[in-house]
């Protein structure tokens, strides 16, 4: 496997500045966030082909542009269309950025409160956004991520097969983001999406009693309204040693991105993380 630092943990610094911190600590490549000021559909040409050039002095792989645009499913045409319009921004950037694939929203609500139609919708948008990437041979990626379309491997698929592009869009498996919706996210769940699994996030947390210190977050689950701290791997409650020994049984040795976001400095929670991903991957039980 390989190992990429998302950008969005050092929004706080320049793109540059984050590139230069993931050789330091070790990362074979970088995920870049596509916000301000990493990268955007308004970023410029030419701190895009600086961006490139920072890439090629580092030996740094760009295996992912993590997008934000999209939000289909409750957003009216317009501002579908000027989404779409994002995404083909980015598109020019991942030419320029020798990278593969794209991260795209479908958007929400819930799983367990979306009806039909916002499947409906989100996949009539997301296949435009297919039809447009593969033309670059891109792939376009959605996230397994709470408060949306896909937060199960049952909603994800359903949305997979509405798309109905095998192969040019495929799923990101987040355990933490599975943790929160209270799904599961090990072994079975990894089997299952076995051709449908183009990448890996990893990060931790746990349920709390109460929201409001750093590093805490509220959310909606089908258990209510939850709180949740966001934790260094394997000190909060998501089960990452069935995850690694899964993804390993299948044969996967494609890109894993940490994006750690408890509440300690950026390269400190990174470099632990790393470690610690090692240190899972070696523990595996299929080699």
């Amino acid at each position: 496997m390989k190992y990429a630092a998302f950008s969005g943990v050092f929004i706080e610094y320049s793109i540059q500045q984050a590139m230069v911190f993931s050789k330091e600590l070790g990362f074979d490549g970088i995920e870049i966030a596509c916000r301000e000021p990493h990268l955007s559909p308004f970023t410029s040409l030419q701190r895009v082909k600086e961006i490139k050039e920072i890439a090629d002095q580092l030996d740094l792989k760009i295996p992912v542009l993590g997008g934000y645009m999209g939000h289909f499913s409750t957003s009216g045409d317009k501002e579908c269309e000027k989404a779409l319009q994002e995404f083909k921004q980015i598109i020019e950037w991942a030419n320029i950025l020798d990278v593969g694939m794209i991260r795209v929203f479908p958007g929400g609500p819930n799983a367990f409160l979306a009806e039909n139609y916002h499947y409906e919708k989100a996949a009539y948008w997301l296949k435009k956004c297919v039809e447009e990437a593969k033309v670059h041979g891109i792939k376009v990626l959605l996230e397994i991520h709470n408060l949306s379309l896909i937060e199960t491997i049952e909603s994800s698929k359903k949305l997979l097969k509405m798309v109905d592009e095998p192969g040019h869009i495929g799923l990101i498996h987040d355990a933490g983001n599975m943790y929160i919706t209270d799904t599961c996210y090990t072994r079975e769940s990894i089997l299952d999406l076995r051709n449908q699994l183009f990448h890996v996030h990893v990060k931790d947390e746990k349920r709390i009693e109460e929201a409001g210190a750093p590093g805490t977050f509220t959310n909606l689950t089908k258990n209510g309204t939850e709180h949740f701290l966001q934790c260094l791997l394997e000190e909060g409650k998501v089960e990452h040693q069935p995850v690694f020994d899964s993804l390993s049984e299948i044969g996967y040795d494609k890109w894993v991105t940490l994006e750690c976001a408890a509440p300690y400095p950026p390269k400190e929670r990174l470099l632990k993380d790393l470690i610690k991903v090692k240190e899972l991957i070696n523990r595996s039980t299929h080699p």
